[in-house]
């Protein structure tokens, strides 16, 4: 949902294609056919970014928000300047933080930081550990990917919310005339496929009309506060042509061994939350060249949009200049792996 690019809520917002919902552990348990959404391979690391990476091999963007958010994206010279971007030495963890400080009037642009990936992919298992990710009226974070000549190339949202949104949501977005839909069928009462709320089947995008094809999460602790009470999580995207698109979440105490021990083999992993089968879905034609962006905007065409029904105070206007609701607006970044 973010709209053009020249380079990526509470129950409520469900009206809204934005996410909300509640979790069962069992949901990794759950008995399945023979996979559609993963097969038993063997994943070896391609890429591997961990703290200082994300300084020397992704961009630190500083162009105006593409989705008309109140930020002032930041340089890496900057954002390390005022302390929006930093690596922890503690646990060798990267900081990607909102400013909390500075006095910003309302309706201004708060410092923020957007980095993108140097690379780009077109398939892979992608995995984020996160310790935590940023939460907070009029905050809107998220983990995507997206391709060049947006829509066209496509963009695979991972990780999104706004505001108090109680769980993520995971959505694709196509920009080409080959078919790319949201295969509802494949989950029946008898053979699973995925455990996430549909949110909307049409995957098609325009500047005008963004929604894309989404799933809500179930778990309470896959975004804002809950993730981050529960110490952070994993969240993995398996890309792959021949079966689809599938996501997965993990809260810490749950993470797979595999993934742990830097071996995933998603087989393993029981019925992902989210799964875009390519039997209704052209990956190859929709989705190519993607570079990774994290993110944090504020207010801007969603969570601005869904403000006044997401049970924040005042407005989103308003809250930019509340420097205070900011001080836990930050994405803690263990490590960001892909494989091959």
């Amino acid at each position: 949902m973010h709209g053009l690019y020249t380079v990526f809520v509470a129950a409520v917002y469900f009206g809204t294609l934005a996410g909300a919902h509640k979790y069962s552990r069992s949901r990794h348990h759950l008995v399945a056919r023979t996979p559609q959404f993963a097969t038993n391979k063997t994943y070896t690391v391609q890429d591997f970014y961990q703290a200082e990476d994300f300084f020397n091999e992704w961009t630190f963007f500083t162009g105006t928000d593409p989705t008309g958010g109140n930020v002032a994206y930041q340089s890496m010279q900057d954002a390390t300047s005022q302390g929006l971007a930093y690596v922890d030495d503690c646990n060798n963890s990267t900081v990607l933080a909102v400013d909390s400080n500075s006095s910003v009037p309302a309706g201004g642009n708060r410092p923020s930081v957007r980095i993108t990936s140097n690379k780009s992919y077109t398939g892979g298992l992608f995995i984020l550990d996160a310790a935590a990710m940023p939460v907070g009226c009029g905050t809107w974070p998220s983990f995507w990917s997206v391709g060049p000549n947006w829509p066209y190339a496509g963009e695979i949202d991972i990780v999104e919310g706004v505001n108090n949104q109680a769980t993520n949501q995971m959505t694709l977005h196509s920009g080409t005339s080959a078919a790319c839909t949201l295969d509802t069928a494949v989950n029946t009462s008898t053979s699973q496929a995925y455990t996430g709320q549909v949110m909307g089947t049409n995957c098609y995008s325009t500047a005008s009309a963004d929604a894309g094809c989404a799933f809500g999460d179930t778990d309470t602790r896959s975004f804002g506060y809950g993730f981050n009470n529960a110490n952070g999580g994993v969240f993995a995207l398996l890309w792959d042509a021949s079966l689809g698109m599938s996501m997965w979440h993990f809260a810490r105490s749950e993470i797979p061994s595999d993934i742990t021990n830097l071996a995933p083999n998603p087989a393993n992993w029981g019925v992902p939350a989210g799964f875009w089968s390519a039997q209704t879905c052209n990956i190859s034609a929709n989705f190519y060249q993607h570079s990774l962006v994290i993110d944090t905007t504020i207010c801007g065409n969603w969570a601005g949009g869904a403000y006044s029904s997401s049970g924040c105070p005042g407005t989103c206007s308003d809250m930019v200049a509340n420097a205070t609701n900011f001080a836990n607006a930050q994405w803690i970044i263990n490590y960001v792996a892909v494989y091959q």
